[in-house]
């Protein structure tokens, strides 16, 4: 009789997926390890996480380039001088990231002109894109001001969290 005990148990665990407990041991593992999504499945049954927060940081859509622009700081190294105009121009050239996970839309609709183009001249709340996720559009501001100098990302691609957008120039 304990074994059948035993196998109830062991069965609800496996059965119950959806547990809070386990849900929020899996939001804690994304949160520790910077992740956009966990999608798991164990046999008919399927959890997926998504979150718009990378690093604790509400829809971060601003960064300072890093890892992104690596190929313009490897070709910048190529010249060690440290005034080189090469390093003083990406000194100022910000990625602007995707802020969730989604499909990347450069306009308000197929007929329509892209929000933004390369050479634009954009202020803090220029819409720069609309990303849907879950069949919500959202409007995609920049956060900063400048001129956009290349658009990385192409109209109804698929993003994840922190996918390069667009780079911009702050000083322009």
């Amino acid at each position: 009789m304990a074994e059948s005990k035993k196998k109830p148990d062991t069965a609800s665990k496996v059965e119950n997926i959806f547990d809070l407990d386990l849900v929020g041991r899996l939001v804690e593992l994304m949160k520790q390890h910077d992740l956009g999504e966990v999608d798991l499945q164990q046999d008919d049954q399927r959890i997926r996480l998504c979150s718009a927060h990378a690093s604790g940081v509400v829809l971060p859509t601003a960064y300072a380039s890093g890892p992104a622009s690596a190929p313009s700081a490897s070709s910048a190294s190529a010249s060690p001088s440290a005034g080189s105009p090469a390093e003083s121009d990406a000194a100022h050239i910000v990625v602007l990231r995707s802020p969730m996970v989604g499909t990347f839309y450069s306009k308000p609709n197929p007929t329509s002109k892209d929000f933004i183009d390369v050479g634009s001249t954009i202020q803090n709340d220029t819409v720069v894109c609309i990303i849907e996720a879950m069949k919500v559009f959202n409007e995609i501001p920049a956060e900063i001001r400048g001129k956009v100098v290349q658009v990385l990302a192409r109209n109804e691609e698929a993003v994840d969290v922190g996918r390069p957008l667009f780079k911009i120039d702050t000083r322009g």
